[in-house]
């Protein structure tokens, strides 16, 4: 991904706390700016365009109008997923312009992947992250949505959360088998039933140690992109060491290092086959001087062709 291949790139905030159900992710998009993120994909050459912020209003944790479930603000979760699906499909129809999606919690990935699939009949998703997030209302320990972002997209839990942009009725355009789950390192007991029994990829710290950031990313990237028209890049902040990225939610320590996650960054944009992204999780209360987001600014950069020579 670079200039010379897309000239312009849509950014959009969706200062999403719902799914994570605590207060600070919602800063996140302002964060991100702020860390200088319009003015550094400027200097690489791009037109950027800044499309704001959805609206996200605050609720009740379990008022709704959806069958009764453990999901913790499902109803304005869905809403404006609905909502955000319906913006990068318009991004993605456009054609010439490279959707940027800017969290907020990782459940704003359901209504991202729903837009970007709207006009592509297949598509890899790389989910940089170092939890699964393929837990459902009948697994999750907690409700919290964003610990079923994943599951969702690929069309497994609660019908509201999985017909979000395709309807109740809708197939689900991406195959697990195209899915690769980077930098693992906290996973729910349901958690490793599902992605082992629908076939996702994961490479764990063990495997990121053992052969490297390198390997592991040109390995993903194959898998990512086998009969698919391109990748997304879905990444919470929190697959990132705490050391680098402390400023995040849930925390994993023995994380991946902000140096290896440039080199990541590098390695998928020099595949020429991004589609989108979203980088997601980053907390301002939480962070150091505004180091998270700062680390997010420079992964994006890494993503978008930035390099030292």
């Amino acid at each position: 991904m670079n200039p010379n291949i897309c000239k312009q790139i849509s950014v959009l905030g969706v200062p999403m706390d719902l799914g994570a159900d605590r207060r600070g992710v919602d800063m996140g998009p302002s964060a991100i700016r702020c860390a200088g993120l319009e003015a550094r994909l400027e200097q690489l050459g791009y037109a950027v365009q800044d499309e704001g912020d959805l609206v996200v209003r605050r609720a009740k944790a379990y008022s709704s109008t959806l069958p009764e479930t453990n999901m913790k603000y499902a109803y304005e979760i869905v809403r404006v997923n609905e909502e955000l699906a319906e913006k990068v499909a318009a991004i993605t129809a456009a054609g010439d312009w490279f959707p940027l999606i800017l969290g907020g919690d990782h459940s704003i990935a359901i209504g991202t992947l729903a837009g970007v699939t709207r006009y592509k009949e297949r598509i890899g998703v790389i989910w940089y992250d170092a939890h699964g997030d393929v837990n459902t209302p009948d697994t999750s320990p907690s409700g919290n949505i964003h610990g079923m972002a994943l599951a969702a997209a690929l069309g497994f839990g609660h019908p509201a959360l999985t017909g979000i942009g395709i309807g109740s009725g809708g197939v689900p355009r991406i195959d697990p088998r195209n899915v690769v789950l980077v930098g693992a390192r906290s996973l729910d007991p349901g958690e490793r039933i599902f992605l082992k029994q629908h076939g996702v990829t994961v490479y764990t710290m063990h495997e990121i140690d053992r052969i490297g950031i390198s390997a592991v990313m040109e390995q993903a990237v194959r898998l990512a992109s086998a009969g698919t028209e391109g990748v997304h890049l879905s990444l919470d902040l929190d697959g990132l060491d705490p050391e680098d990225a402390p400023g995040v939610g849930t925390p994993v320590p023995a994380g991946i290092s902000l140096r290896e996650s440039l080199l990541a960054m590098e390695i998928l944009s020099a595949s020429g086959l991004l589609t989108s992204a979203e980088f997601v999780e980053v907390n301002p209360v939480l962070d150091l001087r505004n180091k998270t987001a700062k680390a997010a600014v420079e992964l994006i950069a890494s993503l978008l062709g930035e390099t030292i020579m």
